[in-house]
C-alpha cells in the first residue's frame, strides 16, 4: 500500500496514540516540506512516547524552518516534563548544529542531575562544535557517570583546543581500555607537542585497540 500524505496526516490526526505514533514513523516517506508542516503539532503531543518520537525526528526535518525548530526544541528542553524528551531535544539541537542553543544546554547541564540528561547535552556540545563549550566539558569529566566521562572526552578532543589536553590526560591510567582509547583518539586530534609524550606512552598500552588508536597519531 502507497503511503501518501493524506494517510499519514489522518494517523497524525487520530485518538490513538499508537496510529499518531506510526504517522511520525512515517513522514520519511512524504515530502520534507510536508513532513515538517505535519510534525510541528505533534512535538507537543499529550502523549510522551509520541512526543519523544516527534522530538527526534526534527533532527532530521528541523532544516525546513530552522527558527520554528529552535523554538521547539528550545521549549521541550526547559518545560517537558519527560526526562527522556529533554534529552532528544539536546540531541536534536547538536544534530542541527544550533550553537546559539549553548547558554540553554549550560544551564539545563547544571541544573538537571540525571546522566541521561546530561549525557546528550555532552553528546551535543561535539556535534555543534562549539568552543565556548570547553569548560562545561571539563566539568563533565568530574561526572559521577563513566559514560559522559568518556562521551566528554571525546568531544574534547573534537573541539581541537589545546587547553584541555592536561585535563584529558588525567583519564590515561583509567582501567577501561575504551576510556584509554577514546583518550588517545581525542589527543591525536587535538594533535601537536604537546600530546606526543602521552600518546608515546599509550603507543605501549597493553591493550591492543589503544596502542593501535594511539600509533596512528605519532
Amino acid at each position: 500500500m502507497d503511503i501518501t500524505p493524506d494517510a499519514v496526516k489522518a494517523m497524525l490526526d487520530s485518538d490513538d496514540y499508537g496510529d499518531r505514533l506510526s504517522g511520525v514513523n512515517k513522514l520519511d516517506y512524504i515530502d520534507p516540506s510536508l513532513a515538517f508542516e505535519y510534525l510541528v503539532p505533534v512535538v507537543t503531543d499529550t502523549n510522551p512516547r509520541v512526543r519523544y518520537t516527534a522530538v527526534c525526528k526534527l533532527s532530521s526535518l528541523g532544516h525546513q524552518d530552522r527558527d520554528l525548530s529552535f523554538s521547539l526544541l528550545r521549549t521541550r528542553l526547559y518545560d517537558d516534563p519527560e526526562l527522556d524528551v529533554k534529552a532528544a531535544a539536546a540531541d536534536a539541537l547538536g544534530a542541527l548544529k544550533f550553537r546559539e542553543a549553548y547558554p540553554d544546554l549550560a544551564q539545563l547541564y547544571r541544573n538537571n542531575e540525571d546522566w541521561i540528561v546530561r549525557l546528550s547535552i555532552v553528546a551535543a556540545l561535539a556535534e555543534m562544535e562549539a568552543p565556548e563549550a570547553v569548560e562545561l566539558l571539563h566539568e563533565a569529566l568530574q561526572s559521577d557517570t563513566e559514560l559522559v566521562q568518556t562521551t566528554a572526552i571525546g568531544a574534547l578532543g573534537e573541539l581541537g583546543d589545546p587547553q584541555a589536553v592536561p585535563w584529558i590526560e588525567e583519564f590515561m591510567d583509567h582501567p577501561e581500555p575504551q576510556t584509554r582509547q577514546r583518550v588517545a583518539q581525542a589527543l591525536g586530534q587535538i594533535g601537536g607537542e604537546s600530546v606526543q609524550k602521552a600518546l608515546q606512552t599509550l603507543a605501549n598500552d597493553e591493550h591492543p585497540q589503544v596502542a593501535e588508536c594511539a600509533q596512528r597519531y605519532l
